[in-house]
């Protein structure tokens, strides 16, 4: 990304599996206005294709992914 994007609220998922990130996020951006941008750090394999597939259904936008390691980086902005 050419752009730094700052995100509004960050999510430490670091140590968690299945299906815990994916319950968090969905909580964490229930609190979040549309627009605003979380930014989700995970390390659980499965979070990559979990959390994508959550944005895609529920009509999220993921800005950035990041995969460094076993750490995942995800900012995605609250659409609905």
């Amino acid at each position: 990304m050419s752009k730094k994007i700052k995100p509004d609220r960050t999510l430490d998922c670091l140590g968690l599996y299945c299906p815990e990130p994916i319950f968090r996020t969905r909580e964490a951006m229930d609190q979040l206005e549309k627009g605003q941008v979380l930014e989700i750090i995970a390390d659980d394999p499965a979070a990559e294709e979990d959390i994508k597939f959550w944005a895609k259904t529920t009509g999220q936008e993921i800005l950035d992914f990041k995969k460094e390691g076993y750490k995942l980086t995800f900012l995605v902005r609250k659409v609905k």
